[in-house]
């Protein structure tokens, strides 16, 4: 078992290159479970992303949508004889802090939604029990400036958390830019 975190910058090739080891540990027969997180499509420019994501897996994979509820889907497919890929954790982590359609205050603080906490605290505690191969895709949105309005900080504090917590618990680490990768943590093949 092996769990992987490949994480970078928008449109850096973090999907692709995850997509990759998710075919190169399947090559033992293992089933490859996709976990999309994303919601259903409002606008074309979304729908364009999510056809996009959707054209580049292979199409025997299984595909499982969990927009919000990630840690229970993580649980149930992680099987010894699974490689379950998860794109991406920064969208979960938005439905997770918009599920409430609070309004937001642009100063002070945020108190994180119930749901949030709760969904965090199940997708790492299936994360460290997973006895499959595990791949994870997530944004670093936290290198550029510090954002205007308390909800945008808010939201790169928490992802950077989150990648951390993630890391924390995964045996491999991988940063990709121009679709190159650099490991930070883990053997490179």
């Amino acid at each position: 078992m092996r769990r992987t975190l490949v994480f970078g910058g928008a449109r850096s090739g973090k999907s692709r290159f995850a997509e990759g080891l998710s075919t190169a540990a399947s090559r033992d027969g293992k089933q490859v479970i996709y976990i999309a997180t994303a919601q259903p499509a409002s606008d074309p420019e979304m729908q364009a992303r999510i056809t996009h994501h959707q054209q580049q897996r292979p199409a025997h994979w299984i595909t499982v949508e969990a927009p919000l509820h990630l840690g229970a889907a993580l649980a149930k497919y992680s099987k010894a004889d699974t490689v379950v890929m998860i794109d991406c954790l920064t969208v979960w982590l938005s439905n997770c802090l918009f599920a409430g359609a609070t309004d937001f205050p642009e100063i002070g603080t945020i108190e994180p939604p119930a749901i949030f906490i709760e969904e965090r605290r199940a997708l790492l505690s299936a994360l460290e029990n997973a006895v499959g191969d595990i791949v994870l895709v997530s944004n670093e949105v936290g290198m550029g400036i510090v954002p205007m309005g308390a909800v945008s900080r808010w939201f790169v504090d928490e992802a950077g958390r989150l990648n951390q917590s993630v890391a924390a618990l995964c045996e491999q680490v991988v940063w990709v830019a121009a679709g190159l990768p650099l490991y930070l943590k883990g053997q490179t093949c």
